[in-house]
């Protein structure tokens, strides 16, 4: 996720005579409309729904409107189901999979569509995310690991999505991180931004995958995913200097 919250259209709030009260110009009328809208729409759908999908395969994942004061940046449809495809493929090499998405909503969404049995369990801080029951838990990574017991070195496969690309907040993950792994074999995926390269590196040991995260909202800053395995030909292979 995007650590900066910008406001791109430059709206203002325009003021006439002194005794009138403040007027919305016309752009920023037409902006408001527009966030209102996605704010009481509930869901939304990924680009590129068709519609009358003839299969599942096909359909499209049902999302809650981005909250940008959260920090929320939904992946585009390409980037989910690949992630969730190689979630899923590392599932099958353990016996009793369990998988924990830190502040990916997107993913857990995709991966429950691809599979709905699998056993994945959604840390966020957004509680719109209750609807997922108890496979919702709330997370602040403010306080990483302020979280239930019995998640505690239990997953086996871990993937986070760092809500700031900060160092502090790359730092506090990477302790939740450590919470939920298991002390034997695990895998990590780390989604978040270029810059975090060497320290993602340096705490975690991941390394960055030829695959290239999107957003659908189009982010300026570029987007890495690394893992602590090697995925073989899988996501473009691995750019771990060897």
């Amino acid at each position: 996720m995007d650590d900066v919250v910008r406001d791109e259209r430059g709206n203002s709030l325009t003021e006439g005579d002194d005794d009138d009260p403040p007027m919305l110009s016309a752009q920023a009328l037409e902006a408001l409309k527009e966030f209102l809208a996605d704010q009481n729409r509930g869901f939304v759908a990924e680009d590129g729904a068709a519609g009358g999908c003839a299969n599942s395969s096909e359909e499209e994942v049902a999302l809650l409107a981005e909250d940008w004061r959260l920090s929320q940046f939904w992946y585009d449809r390409d980037t989910a189901e690949t992630v969730a495809k190689e979630v899923l493929s590392l599932c099958e090499s353990f016996e009793s999979p369990s998988v924990a998405c830190i502040a990916c909503p997107t993913l857990y969404a995709y991966i429950k569509k691809i599979d709905p049995n699998v056993y994945a369990q959604l840390l966020e801080y957004d509680k719109r995310f209750e609807q997922y029951g108890s496979e919702f838990t709330f997370y602040d990574y403010n306080q990483p690991e302020e979280l239930p017991s019995s998640l505690k070195n239990t997953c086996a496969i871990v993937v986070a999505d760092p809500p700031y690309l900060s160092k502090e907040c790359l730092e506090k993950v990477t302790q939740t991180i450590s919470f939920l792994m298991r002390p034997e074999k695990s895998c990590l995926l780390l989604l978040t931004g270029e810059v975090q390269k060497d320290r993602a590196a340096e705490l975690l040991g991941v390394y960055p995958c030829g695959f290239q995260p999107r957003h659908s909202s189009k982010l300026g800053n570029e987007f890495r995913l690394f893992t602590n395995y090697d995925p073989g030909m899988r996501l473009g292979g691995w750019e771990h200097d060897r």
